[in-house]
């Protein structure tokens, strides 16, 4: 492999790792958690690939202290996992249950003791299973519950947790969940969906409101963002993809930082009460950012159903998703762009200006199905590459100005991941599913050094395992 060089990012640039509630703890009947949305999900047969669930998963709920002695040894400064709002309050409404509130005491306590800031998500997709038979995110009063909730977590936490996100990706639960039933609840709603999104960002603004009044500071939320690119510059093509962009991205962050929906999307939007947006768009400390890879986006394409993640779309939308050629690709499938992640970054700047709150990258990184080889190592340099160069990407928009904190890798385990189960693996840390066993790759001993070439900020190379150049 090439000899790779770090870029030089600020000494008190924040580094750390990503996890999910429900894709890691497992434990999904223990200590009174309710169920949530992913639980029935699962059951439904066909829903996910092998059949697999969450169920188990990594068995973080009783394996964390492992899993912080290795957060502990890699020298991330934060670990940005998601509280269960269903452990925490396991109908959505009513009852706390302290056994609950318990587990993340233990887990937020135990980062802490190892230097690592907990950095918690609100809500990252696993709805308490009352809420969403109760309508869900098409259901306006969902918003006023998140924010009862995050009002008993702030209150309990506000002063161990020193960064909070509210909520992870609502484009992705809007469209995948709601829009096109590719994942929990299962709807296939289409545009009929985007009522979901407003009461997602309404619950955001609320979610701030709530936390800030329990004493929480320094507060963002994580949405996903993806540079749109036209499959051509016919003029069908280029209106399609500035639909998907405004449908993608600037609905979700329109909102937020400029305290407005995107003017193109009128005809598809119900009519928003009053307040509304100035909930929404009530200030926050930062905005983040998960970014994976661009979107090709083109015309419908003659009644072919566009397909996101092998999973067919519906083929009367206005647009059509296509393959973007001529770039090597994850174990996903998707295209490795790091250019494309400089463009996304400028194009906030230049979107938003001074409106524009500092960046934390709260989710980046590739599905690279590497596994232990003869002599248990995990030689996944594929990872490597696709991080390195996102970094470099990331430091070509900071040194243009855009104001970005912090990076967090996705992910710190491989897990179950959606509805495709546990057949792609994005961690640093691979998992036996069997054992349980963590090993950590290549691409794990590589981050780690690069951080610690930040914390010295010394000019260094390093080989795919991590280990310098001499």
């Amino acid at each position: 492999m090439e000899k790779l060089t770090f870029p030089h990012f600020p000494r008190d640039f924040v580094w750390g790792v990503s996890t999910a509630a429900y894709q890691i703890e497992g434990a999904i009947k223990e200590a009174g958690r309710g169920p949530s949305s992913w639980d029935a999900f699962v059951a439904e047969p066909g829903r996910i690939v092998n059949g697999d669930t969450g169920d188990v998963a990594c068995d973080h709920y009783h394996r964390y202290p492992e899993d912080i002695a290795l957060m502990s040894e890699l020298g991330v400064d934060a670990y940005r996992f998601s509280f269960s709002w269903s452990r925490i309050q396991p109908g959505g409404t009513g009852p706390v249950n302290p056994a609950g509130l318990a587990f993340y005491d233990r887990l937020v306590d135990g980062l802490l003791e190892s230097g690592i800031a907990p950095s918690p998500t609100l809500f990252h997709w696993d709805t308490p299973l009352e809420l969403e038979q109760s309508g869900g995110w098409l259901n306006r009063d969902t918003a006023s519950r998140f924010a009862d909730y995050a009002l008993i977590v702030g209150e309990h936490f506000a002063d161990r947790i020193p960064r909070w996100i509210t909520i992870n990706e609502p484009v992705v639960l809007t469209m995948l969940g709601y829009g096109a039933g590719i994942q929990a609840p299962g709807l296939s709603l289409g545009f009929d969906a985007l009522p979901a999104a407003h009461n997602l960002l309404l619950a955001h603004g609320l979610g701030v409101q709530a936390l800030r009044s329990a004493g929480a500071g320094n507060i963002g939320i994580a949405n996903n963002h993806a540079a749109t690119w036209p499959a051509s510059e016919r003029e069908e093509d280029l209106q399609a993809a500035g639909l998907y962009d405004n449908v993608a991205n600037w609905i979700f962050a329109d909102p937020i930082l400029a305290g407005a929906y995107p003017q193109e999307l009128a005809p598809f939007l119900p009519p928003v009460p009053d307040g509304d947006l100035a909930t929404i768009s009530t200030p926050i400390d930062w905005y983040g950012i998960n970014s994976y890879n661009p979107t090709l986006v083109g015309a419908p394409a003659g009644g072919e159903a566009a397909l996101i993640d092998g999973h067919a779309l519906d083929s009367t939308l206005p647009f059509s998703l296509r393959t973007l050629e001529g770039y090597p690709r994850t174990d996903f499938d998707w295209p490795i762009v790091p250019e494309a992640f400089t463009e996304l970054l400028l194009g906030f700047k230049e979107r938003y200006g001074e409106k524009l709150p500092p960046i934390y990258i709260t989710e980046n990184g590739a599905a690279i199905n590497d596994g232990p080889d003869g002599e248990g190592r995990v030689r996944d340099a594929r990872r490597i590459e696709y991080t390195n160069g996102h970094l470099h990407a990331l430091k070509t928009a900071m040194d243009a100005g855009v104001d970005v904190r912090g990076y967090f890798h996705w992910s710190l385990l491989d897990n179950f991941e959606w509805a495709v189960g546990f057949s792609q693996r994005f961690g640093l840390v691979h998992v036996d599913y069997e054992t349980q066993k963590r090993t950590p790759k290549d691409s794990y001993h590589w981050y780690q050094q690069l951080i610690r070439h930040t914390k010295s900020a010394a000019p260094t190379k390093m080989e795919a395992n991590g280990a310098p150049v001499q």
